[in-house]
């Protein structure tokens, strides 16, 4: 790992910790019976933002208190052009931070909405992970086998 300030080291595991944490209980809400495709949902959006922040944390970038992944992928973005077109896509997850969150929610998710938000972010938080030294990554919780080959 390249040596670095220890509290942003720190920081950057904090995020990643977490990020996995999320993509865990979103796929375990998927194994419940009946599966909780709120909580999924909601997890899945987290995730991303999570991994999000700890992205931009390892760059000493600040950011706001937000649960926008498209704000948060624009500034991934600029740190990382190739990130793009993956930010683009996760930022449908945004809406999945409050839709669910209270009483009154707008319609009650599929099963296959949540699965396809479930692949979406594991997608996105390994293309994120790619880009982080592999030990800080695995000292996070993530194991070899959640980083691409080639690694």
């Amino acid at each position: 790992m390249e040596p670095g300030d220890p509290v942003r080291v720190a920081n950057t595991r904090e995020w990643l910790v977490r990020a996995k944490e999320d993509l865990e209980t979103a796929a375990w809400s998927l194994t419940a019976d009946p599966p909780l495709l709120r909580s999924a949902l909601f997890h899945c959006q987290q995730a991303v933002e999570k991994a999000m922040k700890a992205f931009l944390t390892w760059h000493d970038l600040p950011f706001r208190k937000t649960h926008s992944l498209v704000e948060l992928g624009d500034a991934c973005g600029a740190v990382d052009a190739s990130l793009g077109p993956a930010t683009d896509e996760v930022a449908a997850l945004s809406k999945y931070a409050t839709r669910f969150r209270y009483p009154g929610a707008p319609y009650d998710p599929a099963a296959e909405e949540a699965d396809a938000a479930l692949r979406l972010a594991r997608s996105f938080v390994v293309s994120l992970l790619r880009r982080l030294p592999p030990e800080l990554v695995c000292e996070s919780g993530f194991g070899e086998s959640t980083l691409p080959s080639g690694r």
